[in-house]
């Protein structure tokens, strides 16, 4: 694959990340739902960043593979991840998205590329797991994406992936105490029949 250097998004995220950064939390959608990862098998971590839902993955028993755009994202996950099977690719998923019946899982967090939905779909294996996490368009506070673009609709991820079965859907909006809660972003767990 041609190197992304020239690419203005892998520029983008090389000037955000150094290679010495340290991945941060995991994604709530992981974090909450480890109990639904299978016990082994093939993970895809896609725009995997830092890679902390990758070293997750990896410490549950998957062979990862995580992908980012950023080359400097990779280098500081691969320093990080040293003894777990992960291995980082920096890779415009875009326009080289993953090949059918791959993964056993597949993790999306905090990306949204409306296009790459069937090709997620196509790349699990059948009984295969999509975690998804972005953020919504209801903003209760400032974190996120201001691009609209980059926002979803309200239940769009039910909408984008309804060919699987939905097994865990959040998403709370401004009900309630928006002081709590899981808010500004949607998750999503569905399985490929």
């Amino acid at each position: 694959m041609a190197t992304l250097d020239d690419h203005p998004d892998a520029q983008r995220w090389n000037r955000r990340y150094s290679p010495e950064d340290v991945a941060g939390s995991p994604s709530e959608v992981l974090s909450r739902n480890l109990h639904l990862l299978p016990p082994r098998g093939q993970a895809l971590d896609l725009a995997c960043g830092l890679g902390a839902d990758a070293m997750l993955m990896a410490r549950h028993g998957l062979d990862v593979e995580a992908w980012d755009i950023s080359a400097n994202a990779i280098f500081a996950l691969e320093r990080q991840a040293e003894s777990l099977s992960i291995q980082g690719v920096v890779r415009d998923a875009v326009a080289h998205p993953p090949a059918p019946e791959q993964f056993d899982v597949i993790l999306v967090a905090r990306f949204l590329e409306r296009s790459l939905s069937s090709h997620l779909m196509d790349a699990l294996k059948p009984g295969g797991l999509l975690f998804y996490q972005t953020f919504s368009n209801l903003r209760i506070d400032d974190s996120g994406p201001t691009n609209p673009d980059f926002r979803l609709a309200d239940n769009e991820l039910l909408t984008l992936f309804a060919p699987l079965r939905i097994r865990v859907y959040r998403e709370e909006g401004g009900l309630g105490n928006t002081d709590q809660g899981f808010r500004n972003q949607a998750m999503l767990i569905a399985q490929k029949a």
